[in-house]
């Protein structure tokens, strides 16, 4: 009978045809060493080269490896929550499935879970990308979230995170609000520890990151604190925010046209403005609760 894992490695993948075997191998190794019962979870994420069928073949020759194929691309929150939903673990570490992720940092996630820590997230150093275009952006944005969310972590951006069980599973990350982890799972700062690891150079396919990815971060940002705190109570609040301010507003504009004047006109645009930014927040809390409620992929273990 196959023993029940205490360490889960969940790695989601998308066009990966180049780093997957050797990522494997070096997991695996890695897990080897440290002598715990693990699994491997591997999640392909709607790959369109030879990742799903590199996949079925590792499958074949590994008991400990579990492979999870998503039907179609549904983006790396997803893939993630693909990982919290079909881990069987006590504790399980997420990375990056370009390599950039260095696997020989996993006995010291191992060895912080095993402190008690319900988090552990990775601080990247000496990373191997361009300073203005990556480096510096995420350092600004690593601030803000820290502020924001209260959880001072040097780098939310790294992909290499551990989790206690507890935390996670089952947990459905809508799009976007992976860079907010571990702040997203409610975690406290004293719950979370810092482990320095080794930034790696991609060796095999292009990155995918973009600047849809800042944008959303700032999106996000705006929601992610009512998020931690109640999402489906601060919901109800916007949107009984968002009827007051369209009366207000139609009441402004109706005696804006009455009585003309910069006063009315200030009192108008202040409320639309105020509707609008109801409306945003409202909107992207609604997302997360749906996220809970109907998940945000479609897949199967093979």
């Amino acid at each position: 009978m196959k023993q029940k894992p205490t360490v889960s490695i969940a790695v989601p993948l998308h066009n990966e045809e180049g780093n997957v075997e050797p990522l494997y191998r070096e997991i695996k190794g890695v897990m080897e060493k440290i002598g715990l019962p693990y699994e491997i979870v591997l999640v392909n994420d709607g790959s369109t080269d030879r990742t799903g069928e590199i996949l079925r073949r590792l499958k074949k020759r590994d008991r400990c490896l579990r492979v999870i194929e998503l039907q179609g691309n549904f983006g790396e929150a997803a893939a993630l929550s693909a990982g919290f939903r079909y881990f069987h673990g006590d504790w399980i570490i997420n990375m990056d499935g370009d390599g950039q992720n260095d696997p020989r940092a996993i006995p010291a996630f191992v060895q912080k879970l095993q402190e008690g820590y319900r988090a552990v997230t990775g601080w990247r150093r000496d990373r191997k990308e361009s300073y203005w275009i990556r480096v510096f952006p995420s350092r600004i944005a690593n601030w803000m979230i820290s502020q924001v969310t209260g959880v001072r972590v040097h780098d939310n951006g790294c992909g290499l995170k551990g989790y206690d069980a507890s935390l996670v599973r089952g947990f459905s990350i809508p799009h976007g609000f992976h860079r907010f982890l571990p702040a997203l799972f409610g975690v406290k700062g004293r719950e979370v520890a810092e482990v320095r690891v080794q930034d790696r150079r991609r060796q095999h396919g292009t990155s995918h990151y973009g600047l849809g990815r800042t944008i959303e971060v700032i999106r996000e940002l705006s929601t992610i604190r009512f998020v931690i705190k109640d999402a489906s109570g601060w919901y109800s609040r916007f949107q009984i925010i968002r009827l007051v301010t369209v009366v207000a507003s139609v009441i402004s504009l109706f005696y804006f046209v009455l009585f003309p004047s910069k006063l009315n006109l200030i009192i108008f645009l202040s409320i639309t403005i105020i509707n609008f930014f109801c409306w945003f927040i409202s909107l992207n809390l609604r997302r997360f609760l749906r996220a809970q409620q109907e998940g945000v992929f479609q897949g199967k273990e093979i």
